[in-house]
């Protein structure tokens, strides 16, 4: 049975540094992605990694701020959240695609599973 289980949300200062956590079980994936989704707006693309390479890739709002990176061993995909602002404040989700994805790697329907979510609430 696979699982995401996320962790490390909560709430955070501006200008503050976060890292999410994406622990994977059952399989190994072709790629893993983060995506958010804040009250009352769409879930958006955040940044994905692929599995066995190591690309990874970012939606221009998170660019050179955050980082995507994975732990092979642990099966566990990292978002290393930096220079954290309010509009940062979401429901963060977890995904894992089965196949290769690219170059769709931003869109939802492209991933087979999800976690259940984390908040992270950046405020003063």
């Amino acid at each position: 049975q696979v699982q995401l289980e996320e962790s490390g949300g909560g709430l955070i200062q501006p200008g503050g540094s976060q890292r999410l956590s994406c622990a994977a079980s059952g399989r190994t994936f072709n790629a893993m992605g983060w995506f958010r989704q804040a009250p009352g707006k769409e879930r958006e693309f955040v940044a994905a990694i692929r599995w066995f390479s190591g690309g990874t890739y970012y939606a221009d709002s998170v660019k050179g701020r955050f980082t995507i990176s994975r732990d092979n061993e642990k099966n566990t995909v990292y978002l290393q959240m930096n220079t954290l602002k309010p509009e940062d404040t979401a429901v963060y989700y977890c995904a894992a695609a089965q196949r290769d994805i690219w170059p769709v790697y931003f869109r939802t329907s492209g991933y087979d599973y999800w976690g259940q979510g984390t908040q992270v609430t950046v405020s003063s």
